[in-house]
């Protein structure tokens, strides 16, 4: 029996036939759990809208936003009623103007795209002319000068949940550091979110392993920083070094180990090659560390709104 396709869905696959058309190479997979897909040179969110009244409207989850506009040459195609009415907007725009759109306490933010297929900001008759991508197919081979990288999706998103978990430790007082500076995430390096320049040597850890683990939190004691949180990402399927890296500090027994991977099966076969440790070390799915930043940040903003 033939499943019966939505309208949104039957635009969506309008696109991925489209794109067949558009691109020279086509390569076509899906990159994250939103509809996210490698299309030619770019990393393309899919939104679909049927025939409104006025307007279009899209709910997009501030996660989602970051994370496409993480990757390389991020495009949110926006298709407004007709294959022929689609806005390919770069990611960083969008990103760029989420601060002028309403969202709701939970990260989801009103796309409000108009007739004329401009988005709709905050404020009586404010608009984002949008018009020089409407249709912009070539978007899709063809980046915005200066968009190009280099990066795989796993190294981006990588970077993501690096910057994510420094964050964090930053809005719960901890002092942060990570290995991996010159990383982005949110169009800065990770050398901006990081509190200390350079690892803390410590007494008892080997400092060649200790100032590579991804992300570090220290607390204050007197004169002295202390560990107290360490992670390691794994998002690839070969061996986990991580887990030995960080081993480095388990002569200090208030440090609570953290693996951030998808991988459950891996990590309970690889955590069981440490047995004296085993109890020490916890596993968090990336989606995890995700709605923890979110549900940190909105409890910051709202904090902050109520002066609280």
């Amino acid at each position: 029996m033939n499943k019966i396709l939505s309208n949104t869905d039957k635009l969506l696959n309008q696109f991925l036939d489209n794109s067949k058309k558009m691109t020279t190479e086509f390569e076509i997979y899906k990159v994250l759990k939103s509809r996210t897909y490698k299309i030619g040179e770019s990393n393309v969110l899919i939104r679909a809208a049927s025939e409104g009244n006025r307007n279009y409207f899209f709910g997009i989850n501030y996660l989602t936003i970051e994370e496409i506009a993480n990757l390389d040459n991020p495009v949110i195609a926006f298709i407004c009623g007709s294959i022929n009415r689609t806005l390919l907007l770069p990611a960083q725009i969008l990103f760029k103007e989420l601060k002028n759109i309403s969202h709701d306490r939970n990260g989801e933010y009103k796309i409000n795209i108009d007739k004329n297929l401009n988005l709709v900001l905050k404020g009586r008759g404010n608009r984002l002319k949008c018009s020089e991508y409407i249709n912009k197919w070539e978007l899709l081979n063809n980046p915005i000068q200066g968009l190009i990288k280099k990066s795989t999706i796993e190294e981006s998103f990588h970077s993501v949940l690096q910057g994510r978990l420094i964050e964090i430790g930053n809005f719960r007082g901890y002092y942060t550091y990570s290995p991996d500076k010159s990383k982005r995430f949110n169009e800065k390096p990770l050398s901006k979110f990081v509190s200390l320049k350079s690892c803390p040597q410590l007494e008892f850890s080997d400092y060649d392993l200790l100032r590579k683990i991804d992300v570090l939190w220290f607390k204050e004691t007197g004169s002295n920083l202390v560990p107290e949180k360490a992670f390691e990402i794994e998002l690839s399927t070969g061996t986990w070094s991580g887990i030995g890296r960080m081993c480095t500090l388990t002569d200090y027994s208030n440090v609570s180990f953290y693996v951030v991977s998808n991988d459950i099966k891996r990590y309970n076969k690889v955590i069981k090659t440490f047995p004296v440790f085993i109890n020490r070390f916890n596993h968090i799915k990336t989606d995890l560390i995700g709605e923890l930043y979110n549900a940190e940040k909105n409890i910051r903003q709202l904090r902050s709104d109520i002066k609280l």
